[in-house]
């Protein structure tokens, strides 16, 4: 099969991000990913001798001393072609991806980028009666951090509404997941189409075995977590529930599909994580959580969230902890839910209990907070160890990925931008810092502190066309040109009119959820959304 993909090339500086701190990566291979143009077909039996049937890359490839070259898992569905190439550690990467890119089989080239996870583990007395997820229900006694009661999610009145279906598949990009826990039994995603052990590809889509899903770090079929962030991570999204042991996860019966991308030292090439995504995608995840990120921005990387979300998947990632509004991606794409994190008391983390110079980042790509730090879980080498805590905005990106599942269970038909817009516009505003958290969308908490009740009771009110909290979302607002309006199910018309009245701009919907907008001239604007008899107003400000 020819697989194809179609991008635009970007190179910038190789990092490596932990903990909010950069570091040169130094002593290792320089790795590329080239995404083929449509037109070009490989020869996949020549790549194990560096040869790609191309005439054009190997000369590039061989002229620059290529160490080795694979093709990127990118699945049977996607017909993509990205080839990943290795090079010595000396070698000049602005001409290579120069050269690279001016050959017309080459539709991108670019550094396989690293990032990182975006938490940090801590621990906690030996104490059986402490009240740990505050975030599930604060009641204002949380010892680690001064807490107010309310200052959670309400999940224990959204858990009458609504508790999961095993239809559901949440996949959990990251270190890998401690397969054997029992908060996890019952509830793992498994690959029917293979049977576990034999060898054998059963599915015909190059991975030998995947029945627990698979690891991209090390190319095997075993996808457990040796770092620890990834089981505290899964288990915030969906450790069993009522079950008399350890914690209550947000989704009760969902299951978990487990993706590594994530070594044992907190860092993960984007090839990985692209890698993950396909697979995810074509084997049925309908939720992707990402507690990780880097502060390269990739076209590749971009594409195959993209490609997540045309497919109908949730992706929900986390904003980072550097306390600064720098882009980390994929957080920074549009497409994804964007999350920060907050404290017991509501105001935004910063810092996070384990450096003083972190915290929650912000900016004007975040949707959405929730509670994430001191977030206690699950362990990773131990099924019976629940005194670990973690913190991080990793840590808050779960339980919205969490809340996303339970609104597709309530209703799957859901598409992404209807779950975001959801979480969004039930989001609790004007909790936190005064200074901070100002009336609607803001950068430090976008929409404001999920609520798990609210978003699951909107479904429900959707059922009245003329339901008060009807509501359509502007991003980044203020915006600098360049905006996207999430408009409400039902939206049939837009005007936006500058501050003297004037239309500058009208559209027809014809049932788009998500819309991009561009306005170069600076002031005050209200957009006016007709939903068949009657009509919402919100304001934007477009500033230079």
């Amino acid at each position: 099969m020819n697989n194809t993909i179609t991008m635009k090339g970007i190179y910038l500086t190789l990092v490596l991000l932990f903990c909010g701190a950069f570091t040169v990566i130094g002593q290792h291979n320089v790795r590329i990913m080239i995404s083929l143009d449509p037109k070009a077909i490989i020869v996949n039996r020549g790549l194990d001798k560096g040869m790609t049937g191309i005439s054009a890359i190997n000369e590039v490839s061989y002229k620059n001393q290529i160490q080795s070259i694979d093709k990127l898992y990118t699945g049977k569905i996607s017909h993509r072609n990205i080839l990943l190439l290795q090079f010595g550690a000396t070698t000049n990467t602005d001409i290579l991806l120069e050269e690279y890119n001016a050959l017309p089989e080459v539709a991108n080239a670019e550094i396989d980028h690293t990032g990182s996870t975006a938490g940090v583990e801590g621990f906690t007395p030996n104490d059986a009666n402490y009240p740990k997820q505050w975030g599930m229900n604060n009641d204002g006694t949380f010892a680690n951090a001064f807490s107010i009661a309310g200052a959670d999610v309400e999940m224990q009145k959204a858990w009458e509404i609504e508790q999961g279906d095993p239809n559901i598949t949440v996949c959990i990009l990251d270190s890998g997941v401690k397969l054997d826990h029992p908060e996890f039994q019952g509830r793992l995603w498994t690959n029917t189409k293979e049977i576990a052990g034999n060898g054998l590809d059963d599915d015909d889509n190059g991975l030998i075995d995947d029945f627990y899903g698979w690891d991209f770090v090390n190319s095997d079929n075993d996808p457990t977590d040796d770092l620890g962030h990834g089981t505290n991570v899964a288990g915030i999204t969906a450790a069993s529930g009522n079950n008399n042991i350890g914690y209550a996860g947000v989704d009760w019966n969902c299951k978990v599909m487990a993706i590594k991308g994530i070594d044992a030292n907190s860092s993960g090439f984007y090839s990985w994580w692209i890698s993950g995504i396909y697979y995810a995608v074509d084997n049925g995840a309908n939720v992707i959580n990402m507690s990780l990120g880097g502060n390269s921005n990739s076209t590749i990387l971009k594409d195959a969230i993209n490609y997540a979300v045309d497919k109908g998947v949730v992706v929900v990632v986390c904003m980072m902890n550097t306390n600064s509004q720098n882009s980390f991606y994929p957080a920074a794409f549009p497409a994804v839910i964007a999350v920060g994190s907050t404290d017991p008391d509501d105001t935004r983390t910063a810092p996070f209990f384990w450096s003083a110079s972190s915290g929650s980042n912000y900016g004007a790509h975040i949707s959405v907070v929730a509670p994430g730090n001191f977030i206690f879980g699950l362990h990773y080498k131990s099924n019976t160890n629940y005194t670990s805590y973690w913190g991080g905005t990793s840590q808050a990106t779960p339980l919205v990925a969490g809340i996303a599942s339970l609104l597709l269970a309530q209703k799957p038909s859901r598409t992404p931008a209807e779950i975001k817009s959801i979480i969004q516009s039930t989001s609790e505003d004007q909790v936190g810092d005064p200074l901070e958290d100002i009336e609607g969308w803001d950068k430090y908490y976008g929409y404001g502190r999920v609520n798990a009740f609210k978003a699951l009771s909107q479904i429900l009110s959707l059922k009245d066309p003329l339901a008060k909290n009807e509501q359509a979302f502007v991003y980044p607002n203020p915006a600098k040109e360049t905006f996207k309006v999430d408009f409400p199910s039902g939206a049939e018309h837009v005007q936006i009119i500058n501050f003297l009245g004037t239309i500058i701009l009208e559209k027809h919907l014809s049932g788009q959820l998500l819309e991009e907008f561009i306005i170069t001239q600076t002031g005050m604007y209200f957009i006016v959304i007709s939903l068949g008899n009657h009509i919402i107003t919100t304001k934007l400000l477009v500033t230079n």
